[in-house]
């Protein structure tokens, strides 16, 4: 298995276990699913007496949560534009850094595909989420967060050029 880690905060985002779609030489997208966790029958072999009512006070802990935001424990974030376009250009400027150094034949690639994802964003600001990860690092990437063309199906997106795959 293959997981994808921020290569600013360490975090891990994302891994090929979930069918991964690279978008325009820049993002790789995830489509997610809404599962139940929680909520785990445990029996530890005692008989509930008759006058207990049996199962009836069985407290329902079960709660719904998109897989790969739970599975990679990504905490919620808000932008408003202004805020997402100071981080993003702080963002894209921290990564090209990280590829002068690591990659430089991929920066023009990366600066091209960035700025008309960014675009992207921007134009449907308001159906879009934000999570940053587990270490809720302000330098670190922001995983968005949308739903395919038919309204139910959820996706995270995370920039190719700010992760390293790590095989595990």
């Amino acid at each position: 298995m293959i997981i994808y880690t921020d290569v600013l905060s360490g975090d891990e985002l994302l891994s090929d276990a979930y069918d991964l779609k690279e978008v325009d030489g820049v993002i790789y997208e995830a489509d997610c699913a809404m599962v139940k966790v929680g909520g785990d029958d445990i029996d530890f072999g005692g008989n509930p007496s008759a006058e207990d009512g049996g199962d009836e006070d069985v407290d329902d802990t079960t709660e719904t949560v998109n897989n790969i935001v739970h599975s990679f424990r990504l905490q919620p974030t808000a932008f408003d534009k202004k805020s997402f376009l100071t981080y993003i250009k702080g963002y894209m400027k921290s990564v090209k850094k990280h590829l002068d150094e690591s990659d430089p034949d991929a920066v023009e690639v990366f600066e091209k595909g960035a700025t008309a994802y960014v675009k992207k964003v921007v134009g449907s600001f308001k159906d879009w989420d934000f999570f940053t990860g587990e270490s809720m690092d302000p330098d670190g990437m922001i995983v968005l967060l949308n739903y395919r063309e038919d309204g139910t199906t959820p996706y995270v997106a995370i920039w190719k050029h700010g992760v390293k795959a790590e095989k595990i």
